[in-house]
């Protein structure tokens, strides 16, 4: 047994007793389903041929009592199937979008920026639907199947050999023509979800950037892109029905030749007084049995083909390892003073030939307030993604109070380093909701008290309920700077002693951008603080300026120590102050 295998049954284990349960009535209901026509087979061979009506009504009501509670008793039991059963599905999906969603919460940058988030999505939405399906119906189909099956075999045999041996030469072909479809049915339906997990990640996508497709009145292109991957998900869709439908019309086929051979040999047979019209009524009530058992094979072959296919998509994600992970031994870091260290490190993208940037050696002492500058591209952000671990160093170290990052607990590290971005991103939910998550555990005065600090409180205030305003998707319904402001409360709440501030205030007009400067400084007090900064201007405070190059650290120094010494800190200033004549 392979680990995909395991894996799978391994989500059984927990509703052992449910799935027993779940089959058991399953087998009552089919084998209930079996007495039927060997009650009507008696009444007509037995009942009606040796009694006459006065004595036979009594024993026909009898067994009327009889069929009625064996009704009570299927209809039970189908009930348990259709109801536990599915929830027992339900419950196997609930544990296994929780682990996905769990090992997404691990993996690392690297991972997030070779993916489309609505393929993401499709793995965990409609493939484990599928996989649900499967795991709840898969058993059952099987187990109902073989009895209704083998019941039926056995049953017609000891009526008449012969003639069950006719209906039954049917089988082998049925059962090679189910085999040969079962490939084909499974290729279509790998590119149906292909297909599907494809237009996900467009209409994601589209709707993400739909201010900008109105901006560029693109809605008509949008609109082509978007038929064109439909057009393909319906061709892949055409070429997995056209397989159905020659799946079920063989099977139609097969049963009308079935009852064919039954009626024309049962015909026979009475003519030659082999068997009587009771056997052959019999015979006919049970081949429409042999039919639900086709028919179940056929659920159970789509739903294999569906839910294997998604069951290995997601599958595939699981055994994804995370590139960064705690050491064994890894620590938990207290009373953090803030100095960092970066020694002789390089970096880059694993996909990458070349370094981003290589020998970096600086040192920041606690509460230091630093500038990084230099061209377009040569890593400043990713240099501070570097600090709490968001990609792994390529060569060198860096520490954090003289211990080595790698050495400390992720969930530590992270919980020490705030960091404000130009692209704010905020939750769909209230105000409220949204500072908090700086602090889950925060009070509804520590949250006021973090929008103070970050100039927040008076627009906040203005909102239709205040805190409790909800700002839609993305922040949608607030300006850029109130949305910055917003995320600078949200790490005020939190209160970490290091901060990354990556070109907070490069997309906000120069009124928000005062306000949002002041809510920063103010932020930045007492803590060890790397700003990325676009506009020059905004950084002459900085303790201490680094210009980054590809190579390492070209120049350091204050703003004016810089622009004395004429080097590259002084032409990108120039270039900076010209540009803005």
């Amino acid at each position: 047994m392979n680990k995909k295998t395991k894996k799978f049954l391994s989500y059984y284990k927990p509703y052992l007793g449910l799935f027993m349960a779940d089959m058991f009535f399953a087998l009552l209901a089919s084998s209930i389903s079996l007495i039927y026509p060997m009650i009507v087979r008696y009444i007509t061979n037995e009942i009606l041929v040796k009694y006459d009506i006065s004595e036979s009504a009594p024993i026909i009501m009898k067994l009327l009592f009889v069929m009625l509670a064996l009704a009570a008793i299927e209809f039970l039991s189908t009930f348990f199937t259709a109801y536990k059963g599915h929830m027992m599905g339900a419950k196997m999906e609930y544990d296994m979008r929780n682990d996905i969603f769990e090992h997404f919460q691990k993996l690392s940058f690297s991972f997030y920026d070779n993916q489309k988030i609505g393929q993401l999505m499709t793995r965990i939405t409609n493939d484990l639907f599928d996989v649900t399906e499967l795991c709840h119906h898969g058993p059952e189909d099987i187990i109902i199947s073989s009895i209704k099956f083998i019941g039926a075999f056995f049953i017609l045999i000891n009526i008449n050999l012969p003639l069950t041996l006719l209906v039954f030469s049917f089988i082998p072909l049925m059962l090679v023509f189910a085999l040969f479809m079962r490939g084909r049915m499974r290729r279509a339906f790998k590119r149906n979800r292909e297909k599907i997990a494809d237009i996900n990640a467009q209409i994601e996508d589209n709707l993400s950037g739909i201010r900008v497709v109105k901006s560029f009145a693109n809605e008509a292109v949008e609109m082509s892109k978007f038929k064109e991957g439909n057009n393909k998900f319906i061709d892949s869709k055409r070429n997995s029905y056209l397989n159905m439908g020659i799946f079920h019309s063989g099977l139609t086929l097969f049963t009308a030749l079935i009852n064919v051979a039954v009626i024309a040999g049962g015909g026979l047979f009475i003519a030659k007084k082999i068997i009587n019209v009771g056997d052959l009524l019999t015979f006919l009530l049970y081949v429409n049995l042999l039919v639900d058992p086709v028919k179940k094979l056929i659920n159970f072959t789509e739903q294999f083909q569906n839910g294997m296919s998604g069951f290995s998509r997601f599958y595939e994600i699981l055994e994804i390892e995370p590139d960064i992970v705690d050491k064994p031994d890894a620590i938990s870091l207290n009373e953090v003073k803030g100095e960092i260290e970066f020694k002789n490190v390089a970096f880059k993208y694993n996909d990458a030939k070349e370094d981003v940037f290589r020998n970096i050696n600086l040192k920041v002492k606690a509460g230091e307030y630093i500038a990084l500058v230099g061209s377009s591209g040569v890593g400043k952000t990713t240099m501070c993604s570097l600090i709490p671990r968001f990609y792994e160093v390529s060569e060198g170290l860096i520490t954090i109070d003289g211990i080595d990052i790698k050495d400390i607990k992720l969930k530590s590290l992270r919980k020490n380093i705030g960091i404000v971005q130009q692209d704010v991103y905020l939750f769909a939910g209230t105000v409220m909701d949204n500072i908090r998550y700086g602090n889950a555990n925060a009070t509804e005065e520590d949250v006021i008290r973090a929008a103070k600090n970050a100039n927040a409180h008076d627009f906040i205030m203005e909102l239709p309920e205040g805190y409790y305003t909800d700002i839609g998707q993305r922040g949608v319904k607030l300006s850029g700077g109130q949305k910055q402001r917003l995320s600078i409360a949200r790490v005020f709440l939190k209160n970490p002693p290091i901060l990354i501030f990556d070109e907070a205030t490069s997309s906000l007009d120069n009124e928000s951008e005062k306000v949002v400067q002041e809510s920063l400084e103010k932020l930045a007090k007492n803590r060890t603080t790397f700003v990325i900064a676009h506009r020059l201007s905004t950084i002459k405070n900085a303790q201490r300026i680094i210009v980054l190059a590809e190579d390492g650290i070209k120049e350091t120094g204050t703003h004016e120590e810089l622009l004395a010494k004429e080097g590259v800190y002084a032409g990108l200033y120039r270039l900076a102050y010209s540009s803005q004549e």
